[in-house]
């Protein structure tokens, strides 16, 4: 055996739980604390603004959306369009449409944005495309394809590539091995993005709001009653839409609600998509679902989940907890669930489909 070429270390100096004191000392100095409905409601206008500033919303440029509609697919059930929209000069996001067959001439549907999270080849698994093999895995293993769920179920379903991940994949990831196919380049993506300014989840949060303008102008869309769902870093995406766009009816986060101290910052590894500079000292998740109050919104949650952190499901709980008081605030308590089903991080859909039916239809 070869002579070893480091040195043992006996102690490390470490500065994780100082920056568990600072989260403890600084964090939530915007959290929610209102007791009536008029300061929920003072309350959300000022955190909306301080989100959208921390994400950098401010600094995107709109641009017309310029529709391409590049292929049109018969599928078990809908009919699955891909089309490019422009959502900045410069600036292409490719979608799958998934379009019931029962849809009639005239009529105008509940739609619902779908958006993907990591390992999900971007649109590719949400919109079921289980004819590509690696695609197939992942929705079996996270029951991924719930845009064609929710298709079938008479919604007319957008299934977004966000940046970074499918046909939007940077340059060090195009590549069509198994590995670089199903996974992304956000994180290369965000390392670019802070230095200018801007943050992925806030490109994620204005692609979608640009996606929700163009669902508002399809003449088989209903503008008024737009859901969105997701899972993972789809839940991610759905929570800062939904928080951010009150055009946004109603939404369902799986996979992505909890306290982030056990489940980001113990958890540092996870991809920095997640991460947005300062936000931590102004609001925790619960204080993000807070500014979705009245609007309908369901949280799934599996008991197995590792990324609910060290305390499971009880640090989801505490974040939910936030969240209620605005709804109860607001005198909607009835329009906040939280569905916690046995299980590992997967979509789980039973609730969350009823739900989305009960304040869409």
């Amino acid at each position: 055996m070869s002579e070893t070429q480091t040195l043992h270390i006996e102690r490390y100096f470490v500065s994780e739980d100082y920056m568990k004191e600072r989260f403890r000392r600084f964090s939530r100095q915007l959290g929610f604390r209102a007791e009536t409905a008029e300061d929920a409601r003072a309350w959300q206008v000022q955190l909306r603004g301080k989100v959208a500033e921390l994400l950098g919303l401010p600094t995107m440029i709109a641009c017309p959306p310029d529709e391409n509609i590049t292929e049109r697919v018969p599928c078990d059930g809908y009919e699955r369009q891909r089309i490019e929209i422009r959502t900045e000069p410069g600036v292409v996001m490719p979608f799958y449409a998934l379009i019931p067959n029962n849809l009639k001439s005239g009529e105008r549907r509940a739609a619902v944005i779908a958006p993907h999270g990591h390992g999900s080849g971007g649109k590719f698994s949400v919109a079921g495309r289980t004819d590509i093999p690696v695609i197939e895995k992942a929705a079996t293993y996270y029951n991924y394809a719930y845009g064609v769920q929710l298709a079938r179920e008479g919604f007319i379903v957008f299934c977004p590539d966000a940046r970074g991940f499918g046909e939007r994949r940077e340059k060090y990831y195009q590549k069509d091995d198994e590995d670089n196919f199903i996974h992304s380049s956000c994180e290369v993506l965000n390392h670019i993005a802070i230095p200018l300014g801007q943050t992925v989840a806030g490109m994620w949060t204005w692609d979608l709001m640009r996606l929700a303008d163009y669902v508002s102008q399809r003449p088989d869309c209903d503008p008024q009653r737009i859901g969105c769902a997701g899972l993972s870093g789809g839940g991610l995406q759905t929570l800062y839409l939904c928080a951010m766009d009150e055009r946004i009816r109603c939404g369902v986060c799986s996979g992505y609600f909890y306290g982030v101290q056990e489940s980001l910052l113990e958890k540092a590894a996870n991809c920095s998509c997640n991460y947005v500079p300062h936000l931590w000292e102004y609001a925790d998740m619960g204080d993000l679902a807070a500014l979705i109050a009245p609007r309908p919104f369901l949280i799934e949650t599996g008991t197995c989940d590792s990324l609910n952190g060290k305390s499971g499901v009880d640090n989801v709980l505490a974040q939910v907890k936030i969240a209620k008081s605005a709804y109860t605030a607001l005198g909607a308590g009835d329009r906040l669930y939280h569905d916690i089903f046995e299980g590992e991080h997967r979509w789980h859909g039973v609730a969350a489909v009823e739900w989305l039916k009960k304040w869409l239809a």
